[in-house]
């Protein structure tokens, strides 16, 4: 394995042989606290791929704290999975839990973790019982619950900002494309059919489907129309990559909001979004409710009240950066990477 260069402080990378899983742990940076992000388990293409991942999700955690001013540094952690984990039986999932437990009190305190892609609440539960250098513990085991809730609340929030920015009087009556319909995605198209939206939701999983268009009455699409589809605002809540530059030039929406980390696939992709004015939320601040809440409830002592308003809060936020690009020029991505460096460099 041939590590590039990167501007994080740690790159972790164990195997088991026994399972044969990858353990990878990022740590982009701990200049405002320990640093901090979820776990993600899934099968990748090679351990190059699962590294890579780390590193860019967590230097886009580093971002998403100091945007949102909280008191924490970027990390990430990425489980290479041998198997879907559906198809892993309890023992293995077992052993790989208790290695990545390991893995943390190894740094000691430098990297705490919390749910992500292929991790829940459940397993936070259990890690917990071996380290205790984890967020996202179920409320029945002590902790805050599931961050998806208020990561969904942000992103509407950002949803609003957006909407805002383009000229349009709120989201009522505008075409808003949900894509990804996870714990975060679901909670974005209730909160957008409540609003007054006229939904259109897709995701691989066609039950996910069925079941919000009967509940909300929502048009269904094809995962692969997603990025040819006419609409007011695109909502992307599954992985990232999406926007290509070249998809940013034929993008048919007006705002793009999402839940989604690294949504842009490259940097000229915000620069053609910006010429075209297409109004983007960069993901980093869109989808930091999650964030607020674990740190917000498990740091910073704030009940779930503080939780609520400081994540609405993302709109005002977000005004503030759109208010920026426009006064310099700038992408939107570049405008909220300047409030994030301001941060940072005032914790020298």
């Amino acid at each position: 394995m041939a590590l590039p260069e990167w501007d994080g402080e740690l790159t972790s990378v164990r195997h088991d042989p026994e399972t044969g899983a990858w353990f990878v742990i990022g740590v982009h940076s701990t200049r405002l606290g320990p640093a901090s992000g979820g776990t993600r388990a899934m099968v990748y293409p090679s351990v190059d791929d699962a590294v890579a991942d780390a590193r860019r999700l967590a230097g886009a955690m580093t971002l998403k704290m100091a945007a949102a001013g909280l008191p924490m540094g970027g990390g990430k952690s990425v489980i290479a999975l041998p198997a879907p984990r559906a198809e892993l039986d309890d023992a293995t999932w077992r052993r790989i839990l208790g290695l990545h437990a390991a893995n943390l009190n190894l740094l000691g305190g430098n990297y705490t973790t919390g749910p992500d892609v292929g991790t829940c609440s459940a397993d936070m539960d259990v890690l917990r019982t071996l380290t205790p250098h984890v967020f996202g513990r179920s409320a029945a085991a002590g902790g805050p619950g599931s961050s998806g809730p208020m990561t969904a609340l942000g992103v509407f929030a950002a949803v609003e900002a957006g909407v805002a920015e383009a000229g349009f009087d709120g989201v009522d009556g505008l075409r808003v494309l949900v894509q990804g319909l996870g714990a975060v995605g679901a909670d974005v198209a209730r909160l957008a059919a409540a609003a007054g939206a006229k939904l259109i939701v897709t995701d691989v999983d066609p039950a996910r489907c069925a079941a919000l268009a009967e509940e909300l009455g929502a048009e269904v699409i094809d995962t692969g129309a997603v990025l040819t589809r006419e609409c007011d605002v695109l909502v992307p809540c599954a992985t990232g990559g999406l926007v290509t530059a070249e998809v940013a030039g034929t993008l048919p929406c007006a705002v793009l909001a999402g839940a989604a980390n690294n949504l842009l696939a490259d940097p000229y992709a915000a620069e053609v979004l910006r010429r075209r004015g297409v109004v983007h939320a960069p993901d980093f601040v869109a989808n930091s409710g999650g964030a607020i809440h674990l740190v917000g409830r498990e740091v910073l002592g704030w009940d779930a009240d503080a939780v609520a308003d400081r994540t609405r809060a993302i709109r005002d936020t977000l005004a503030g950066i759109f208010d920026d690009a426009r006064t310099h020029g700038i992408t939107t991505v570049a405008a909220a990477e300047r409030r994030a460096a301001a941060t940072l460099e005032g914790a020298l």
